[in-house]
């Protein structure tokens, strides 16, 4: 107890009052009683006493076990005692710190007037929090989050001020690599797509009167052959050389990977000399590359635009620079091409369809989700469904898949088409579910674009949730080239996230791609799609059958199911089942066909209350 709280107990008083009173009381029985007051007070103050020393020593050891440093100064803020995590974290012992001003510990990355709004807080407010840069006794510099409050005496004078930091190194590192993955290309190091759009647009935000921006494409000719030829860890190195070329030769401007083999340059200029500014940078990147003991000369093909001649709106520009590849590439290869009104989407049949599918999205009435079902070998049963994307266009009929879908990968439109299709799907879900109709896993399939671009995981929670699905009845069906495409990053953290939460997870057109086995084990798959190209010739082709029959016994190993794709005749069926094949897919059971005509199938199947047993061969 302090002295100065001392004589705030009433006991204490009491006892003061009793020993007086053990002089002047003239009864003995008085004199004793007043001697009983006196060691009750007595004691009272002594069990006080005991009860703050534990309680300080308790504090001490709290203090000694925190794993946040504790520094206590005096008024002028000189070190008078510090916890052993203050050690820990600043490599400095108590007594090589006593007496030295707290001041002197910090980094020099503050100004006087950081410094002059800390004090200002600290004695209007009594306390300060936040993040200050400090420095390690090896000299290293640290960012901490600080807490300091001021200590008062009972005058309200301040006496000493007590600090709590913590070492947050760790979470800054963590917030810096989260924002280089979400705007900087992991190979590189060069700004990803998302940065680039950011980048342009402040660029043509801040253009000055009389300054233009020159842009281009540049697409490596052949880039998939050189990278086969020289395997993907030189092919890899190469990129890389060729992205820091690129970087030194538009010092001051803009550098970015799109993805692939595809960079963005961007520039402000005065000048007007684009056709020049082109061919140089031609002649600069075809100068040869070292690799390994090979000399490699590269083609490249560009498409180019200024602005604003050329559009004052980014997407506008993106669109326009990736016609103008387009047409460069058509035209062969190293060819260059700049951006003019003949290559819009009046002219160019590819544009005029990449307007009409933006037309589609927004009206949302052309698209529509075919759905196949996959059956059970053993007795026929539809264990799920798989969703295909099919677009009516109000004038040329279907379109093929395979003529729109390449290009709403080149011009950005993958990522809206993908949510569409989540959502539609999801949606088809409910409306059976409404309708009494089976509740069966449905199938989707994801494109790199969408792993890449980081919408995925949102899309799917967003679907699921508005229409109360579970995970588990929609499947993301993935090629074995996303898995491997470097623009989605580690996929496989993401894979496992995915299917923690209930999806199921298989990959699409198995053994087409790069079919390493090595990287199987490490995925988290659920089943294998195998390629329809593997089953046509069944059962007469031997090399077809040998395949088949490795990859049903490699996934039993594995613990993966097996969906056969283009099953359409009763041969091929009989082998499959023989050979060990559980599930299949293909014209044997079912044509694709829309919700309507699946719906059709249920009702008319439960009329007749017979299950779908036997396999008929589609008309439809």
């Amino acid at each position: 107890m302090r002295p100065s709280h001392v004589f705030n107990h009433p006991l204490v008083w009491a006892a003061l009052v009793a020993l007086i009173a053990c002089i002047w009381l003239p009864d003995p029985s008085l004199r004793l009683a007043a001697v009983v007051m006196v060691m009750v007070g007595l004691g009272s103050h002594w069990r006080r006493c005991s009860q703050d020393q534990e309680h300080a020593g308790l504090m001490q050891q709290a203090l000694m076990l925190s794993e946040e440093g504790v520094q206590i100064t005096d008024a002028d803020y000189r070190i008078q005692a510090v916890n052993p995590a203050f050690t820990r974290i600043t490599g400095y012992t108590e007594d090589e710190v006593r007496g030295l001003n707290a001041a002197n510990l910090a980094a020099a990355r503050h100004d006087t007037a950081f410094f002059k709004r800390f004090w200002q807080t600290l004695q209007n407010k009594g306390r300060w929090e936040g993040e200050i840069w400090n420095r390690r006794k090896q000299g290293d510099e640290f960012p901490e989050w600080l807490r300091i409050k001021a200590v008062t005496n009972h005058r309200g004078r301040i006496t000493h001020y007590v600090g709590t930091f913590t070492d947050i190194s760790v979470h800054k590192a963590r917030e810096q690599d989260l924002r280089r993955i979400g705007f900087e290309d992991p190979l590189t190091g060069l700004p990803n797509r998302r940065r680039l759009h950011d980048l342009m647009t402040s660029r043509l935000r801040h253009l000055r009167a009389g300054e233009s921006l020159d842009m281009a494409i540049i697409d490596i000719d052949g880039f998939k052959a050189v990278n086969d030829s020289l395997g993907v860890e030189h092919g890899d190195r190469l990129l890389t050389r060729f992205a820091q070329r690129l970087a030194r030769h538009v010092a001051g401007g803009v550098v970015g990977r799109l993805g692939g083999d595809e960079f963005l340059v961007i520039r402000t200029t005065t000048f007007d000399d684009h056709e020049n500014w082109i061919e140089g940078l031609r002649q600069h990147l075809g100068e040869p590359f070292e690799v390994g003991s090979k000399t490699m000369r590269l083609g490249v093909s560009i498409g180019s635009c200024r602005a604003p001649e050329d559009g004052k709106d980014s997407g506008v520009l993106f669109q326009r620079l990736e016609s103008a590849l387009y047409t460069a590439k058509r035209h062969g290869r190293n060819v260059s091409q700049r951006f003019r009104p003949a290559l819009d989407v009046s002219n160019e049949p590819h544009m005029a369809l990449v307007s009409s599918l933006r037309d589609a999205l927004a009206a949302g009435n052309q698209l529509e989700l075919f759905y196949q079902t996959q059956h059970r070998i053993r007795d026929g049963a539809v264990v799920g469904l798989e969703a295909l994307l099919r677009w009516r266009h109000p004038e040329h009929g279907m379109v093929s898949p395979g003529d729109f879908i390449p290009l709403a990968e080149r011009h950005g439109l993958m990522g809206p088409l993908g949510n569409w299709v989540i959502n539609e799907a999801v949606a088809q879900m409910a409306r059976w579910r409404e309708q009494g109709f089976p509740e069966l896993p449905v199938w989707i399939n994801i494109s790199a674009i969408q792993m890449f671009q980081g919408e995925l995981e949102t899309a799917l929670a967003t679907a699921l949730a508005r229409h109360d699905i579970q995970p588990a009845l929609l499947g993301l069906e993935l090629t074995e080239s996303v898995l491997l495409d470097e623009r989605a990053g580690d996929i496989v953290p993401r894979l496992e996230a995915l299917q923690a939460k209930g999806h199921r997870i298989a990959i699409d057109d198995f053994g087409m791609g790069y079919s390493s086995l090595s990287y199987l084990k490490h995925l988290p798959l659920d089943k294998l799609k195998l390629d329809r190209a593997f089953i046509h010739s069944l059962p007469g082709d031997a090399a077809d059958a040998a395949i088949v029959g490795a990859v049903l016994a490699m996934a039993r190993g594995l613990g993966l199911g097996v969906v056969a794709e283009g099953v359409e005749t009763q041969g091929q069926l009989d082998f499959l089942q023989q050979a060990g094949c559980e599930l299949v897919q293909g014209f044997l059971y079912a044509r694709p066909a829309p919700a309507a005509a699946i719906e059709a199938r249920w009702q008319a199947m439960a009329s007749a209350q017979t299950p779908p047993l036997v396999p008929v061969p589609s008309t439809s």
